[in-house]
């Protein structure tokens, strides 16, 4: 668990990375657009299906899986698409589940 839990931050860390380097523009605009707008969401989606075991709600795991995969196949998706909304909704949803499985 304590495994899981390391490699879900990691990946969480290098996703924060990915868009930070999108948001200040520190490579060439291609690069930006790749890693914000691509490697961010495949590392958020890898994330949350590292996450997803660890959740005590069955329910929630699945929900967390289809939020992983909506956040993978969305970064896929050309940015002209109509469905490229997909990833945006698989972040909000996988963030959504992150926080109510906390203990309060």
């Amino acid at each position: 668990m304590q495994n899981q839990q390391s490699i879900q931050g990691m990946l969480s860390i290098g996703a924060l990375i990915c868009l930070a380097v999108g948001w200040f523009n520190l490579f060439s605009p291609e690069i930006n657009h790749l890693l914000s707008g691509k490697v961010f969401y495949v590392l958020i989606g890898a994330s949350f299906f590292v996450q997803a075991p660890l959740l005590t709600n069955k329910n929630f795991m699945y929900a967390m899986y289809v939020a992983a995969g909506i956040c993978v196949v969305g970064a896929f998706l050309p940015e002209d698409s109509k469905l490229s909304v997909l990833k945006t909704i698989g972040l909000l949803g996988g963030v959504i589940l992150s926080l109510s499985n906390r203990r309060r």
